[in-house]
């Protein structure tokens, strides 16, 4: 399910969505890296929407990404995500390094249609700072 604000203009988005998690679910172990794929219009966005949605991948089976109140991992957690799940990027900013010892520190504050938080960027297919600070603003 995407933002609320993006569940006016996008009916069937949370098909779409839940689609593309059964999808993934048989693709087996997804490598996150940061410079994977980029940020995309969000499922089922209309010509225009200037929205921007990116999935979770790389995270282990039996394991979640944890969105939290602030770009740190001693924050409140939110809501978990797993590998397939579209997040609407809302804008990115920095905070602790990546869970896996990447020593990666950029983070997103992301939404869908029950939520709002701060995830890693490390575990989005967002691409990188190289291509998403063009259409993401920071924080």
């Amino acid at each position: 399910m995407l933002t609320s604000r993006l569940l006016r203009s996008r009916t069937g988005s949370a098909a779409v969505a839940g689609s593309a998690t059964v999808l993934l679910a048989g693709a087996g172990p997804l490598a996150a890296t940061p410079a994977q794929a980029a940020p995309r219009p969000c499922p089922g966005a209309g010509a225009g929407d200037p929205a921007r949605c990116a999935q979770v991948t790389g995270i282990d089976p039996g394991s979640a990404l944890v969105m939290r109140t602030a770009p740190d991992y001693g924050s409140t957690p939110v809501a978990r995500w797993g590998n397939g799940q579209w997040l609407e990027a809302n804008c990115w900013t920095t905070g602790d390094p990546d869970a896996d010892g990447h020593g990666y520190r950029y983070w997103m504050k992301v939404s869908t249609g029950s939520s709002s938080g701060y995830v890693n960027d490390w575990y989005l297919d967002a691409g990188g700072p190289g291509i998403w600070k063009s259409q993401i603003p920071q924080c």
